[in-house]
């Protein structure tokens, strides 16, 4: 068996020439974790990198032998899964692993092709419906960071990790701590998922959106695709994610369990990279090892009991603008692998409770809250440019509570900027704790509210406003047999892997729901 060594090195000093020199017992080791630890260096800490290896010392260690899955008789039917991003395409691998292929569809474009769909609405504001930032192979992930960050304790995070590297992410992908592919990375490997998936004999289908589930009774029994070709298999899973709005009226439609969920709603903040990444390094910022700086900002409103924090970092990145209708703006951030851009972003949102905040027993409550915000951005792009570019000011500004006279700072955002008051957009609510938020998060990381840091709106699909409820063990619907909800959009994810572990979990509950699998 491996041994376990742990220790910790200062950032600029190689590993493997430490471990041979200090433990000269090691034949051959893996590295299990590598985390960096950076809090002291503003105060000119030198930042130390946390390892864990697993390494062969006697001729008799060995290292444990890759899982393998038994392959099993195909089904009667295939299984049905809605959307190919991540959670869809893993209930797919892990199904596939045991010899059961399945049918994956998707309304949007193929990975490889969405790019070209995307250049457009970003450069002359035309929105494809069907193929965009959030709608297509991949999912909304895969114009995000491919951040494979995940706080759910599961034995699969691991697994989903390393099949990541399989498919041609990174090797250190499988131990680093925050893991990212990103976006440019992660396209190339998602094209390779579903390379493997078709010669496995699982079935992709692009540009075919599911507009009906088809039962009887409480029973699913199929989908009708909007060709109007009708699929039927007793076993459908629901991997849409967030933004497939009009699933979900069809679903309330046909009874289906659900109930309104909190989610969050705010901005997008964007700062210099060197600017963060010398907030966060210090003096050790130049050096190649440290990479670009994160954060990660939280705040709780203990009079309000509202929550404000940042969410989806973006070192070295771009701000997008990420809607999915024609007269709504949406932004979201992402970064490439090397995240060398000279901005850094993140999303600053404010908890909106559903039993509070939305005062309606109308399960798409909030879906239309966060429309109206998105159509109040449009309206306002509308009226000060073209309905393309996104409306902004500094945070100085923000702060102040007036616009000035000055031009706004440089922008990441391919679609433009034009300054504007973004409180008109939002709740009065959201724009009090946003206010106080910054001021405490100047006070964790001085220096954050800077007068060339910009404040771009809106950020409204952080998660889905809805939970779609399935049983715990076996993770289908309560009300509907045959129904697996998955993923973020069901309301049991938060990103790329905590997804991805989902759409596995729903592969492994078919199998046992067919007696394949041991319960």
């Amino acid at each position: 068996m491996p041994k376990k060594y742990q220790f910790e090195l200062p950032f600029d000093v190689d590993l493997e020439k430490f471990v041979k020199k200090t433990y000269p017992e090691i034949r051959e080791y893996r590295t299990i974790s590598k985390s960096l630890d950076a809090r002291g260096a503003p105060r000119g800490k030198k930042p130390i990198f946390h390892y864990i290896l697993d390494a062969l010392v006697t001729s008799d260690d060995k290292f444990p032998e890759a899982e393998k899955f038994p392959k099993l008789q195909p089904l009667k039917q295939r299984p049905i899964i809605i959307g190919a991003g991540p959670g869809g395409l893993f209930c797919a691998v892990r199904l596939a692993e045991y010899g059961i292929p399945s049918i994956v569809i998707e309304r949007g474009d193929d990975a490889s092709k969405r790019m070209l769909h995307i250049a457009k609405f970003w450069r002359y504001g035309e929105l494809d419906p069907e193929t965009n930032v959030c709608y297509g192979e991949g999912g909304a992930g895969l114009f995000s960071d491919g951040k494979l960050i995940t706080r759910i304790k599961s034995n699969l995070v691991q697994y989903v990790m390393e099949k990541f590297v399989d498919f041609g992410a990174p090797a250190d992908t499988a131990y680093v701590s925050n893991p990212h592919l990103g976006s440019n990375k992660i396209r190339t490997i998602i094209t390779q998922i579903s390379n493997w998936l078709r010669a496995q004999g699982t079935e992709l289908r692009y540009n075919t959106r599911v507009d009906e589930i088809l039962t009887e009774g409480t029973k699913v029994i199929g989908v009708k695709l909007s060709t109007g070709e009708k699929l039927y298999s007793d076993h459908v899973v629901l991997a849409t994610g967030h933004s497939a709005q009009d699933l979900y009226q069809h679903l309330a439609d046909i009874k289906v369990a659900m109930k309104p969920k909190d989610f969050a709603i705010g901005v997008r903040v964007e700062h210099s990279r060197r600017y963060i990444d010398s907030l966060q390094h210090g003096k050790f910022c130049e050096a190649p090892e440290m990479g670009s700086a994160r954060y990660r900002l939280s705040w709780h409103d203990k009079w309000t009991d509202r929550g404000v924090y940042s969410f989806c970092m973006c070192p070295g990145g771009y701000v997008l603008s990420s809607g999915t209708e024609k007269d709504g703006i949406v932004v979201n951030g992402m970064s490439n692998y090397a995240r060398n851009s000279p901005w850094s972003n993140a999303a600053l949102v404010v908890s909106v409770k559903s039993d509070r905040d939305l005062k309606s027993n109308d399960l798409m409550a909030g879906l239309k809250f966060q429309h109206e915000i998105e159509q109040k951005a449009f309206a306002l792009s509308k009226k000060h440019a073209t309905g393309r570019e996104l409306p902004a000011m500094t945070i100085k500004e923000f702060m102040d509570g007036k616009l000035n006279d000055k031009p706004l700072p440089k922008t990441s955002s391919p679609s433009g900027i034009f300054k504007a008051d973004i409180r008109e957009i939002f709740p009065p609510f959201v724009i009090e704790h946003l206010k106080k938020g910054l001021s405490e998060f100047n006070k964790d990381l001085p220096g954050f509210i800077y007068e060339e840091g910009l404040l771009i709106a809106p950020e409204t699909r952080t998660s889905a406003p809805l939970t779609i409820l399935r049983d715990k063990k076996t993770l289908l619907s309560v009300s509907h047999q045959g129904l697996y909800p998955c993923g973020e959009g069901a309301g049991y994810a938060g990103g790329i892997t905590s997804a991805a572990v989902d759409g596995v979990k729903c592969a492994l509950s078919i199998l046992e729901q067919e007696s394949l699998l041991p319960r």
